[in-house]
């Protein structure tokens, strides 16, 4: 996973959760609900980070062979 891809979801994940907590202490559905979202992208991506740096190391350890 580069570096700046992890970064990019820490940041979107941290910013759901700031959107998520205003939106409860507000009483502002569409806020939470976007915060929520915003969390729900950001872990998929770091999911998806996740398989294509397992599959990367799957790749290369047949490689070396």
């Amino acid at each position: 996973m580069g570096i700046d891809d992890k970064a990019n979801n820490t940041v979107t994940n941290h910013v759901g959760a700031a959107k998520e907590a205003t939106g409860k202490l507000t009483g502002n559905e569409r806020l939470e609900r976007e915060g929520q979202q915003d969390q729900a992208e950001a872990k998929l991506r770091d999911a998806g980070e996740k398989v294509k740096d397992a599959a990367r190391k799957l790749k290369d350890g047949f490689s070396k062979d």
